[in-house]
């Protein structure tokens, strides 16, 4: 094979390792990044939790206030009783009792609901702490290979770079532009292998006999007359 040829087809191999390394090396820290989403998720679950907490127990606060205060007014109102000297003002003095009884079972039921309320926040908060301190250790776990995985992708992709600067090196400067040309066009495949289908492994068009005689000789660089890849046979 055409020395020229092979370092074309070495320099598509190179460049194929590169470019799947610089999908990992954008890859990974999407994913770092997504792990701080999930858990920053995480943690405001368990703040919301709390923040329900904190308001339920400041309600409960005010309802036993008012319990206070309407446990105060009916002593007043039962007070009155003795001071009346009318039967209206006694029947009166009856109802204002009554409506206080009534509030003060009615404040009752909102405080003992408040209570429960309080009970199961207080189990969700229990819960969501749990899960917050479970994908935290995850997290610092799972960053930690993704970080070491990062590290490793850069490594070789500096190796990987270095070797394939250093092939191309055994190329003619303009051939080696025309190829860096060809693979931005491409999709990064520059160089593809024909077969005994006849067909550029490329854009998938058939390649004319006398051509396929001379790619099969392999005397130098040709490339697709179709999509200008440049071609080499494959038995």
């Amino acid at each position: 094979m055409d020395a020229q040829l092979q370092t074309l087809i070495d320099l598509q191999a190179f460049d194929a390792r590169i470019a799947a390394l610089d999908a990992e090396a954008a890859r990974l820290p999407r994913q770092i990044e997504a792990l701080h989403a999930s858990l920053a998720e995480a943690r405001k679950t368990a703040e919301t939790v709390k923040a329900r907490v904190d308001v339920t127990r400041k309600e409960l606060r005010l309802k036993e206030k008012d319990l206070e205060a309407i446990a105060a007014k009916r002593a007043k109102l039962e007070a009155r009783l003795w001071e009346v000297k009318t039967n209206k003002e006694y029947s009166a003095a009856l109802l204002e009792i009554e409506e206080s009884k009534q509030e003060k079972a009615k404040t009752e039921e909102e405080i003992l609901a408040l209570m429960e309320l309080q009970e199961r926040l207080g189990a969700e908060v229990r819960e969501a702490e749990a899960r917050f301190t479970t994908r935290e250790e995850q997290a610092r776990h799972d960053e930690g290979v993704l970080r070491k995985k990062l590290g490793e992708v850069e490594q070789e992709l500096a190796v990987v770079r270095a070797e394939r600067a250093s092939r191309a090196r055994d190329l003619s400067p303009g051939l080696l532009n025309d190829y860096d040309r060809v693979i931005r066009a491409r999709n990064g495949v520059a160089v593809v292998s024909v077969t005994a289908a006849a067909i550029c492994g490329g854009c998938r068009v058939t390649i004319r006999p006398q051509a396929l005689q001379e790619l099969r000789a392999a005397t130098s660089p040709m490339r697709c007359e179709s999509c200008g890849r440049y071609l080499y046979w494959q038995d």
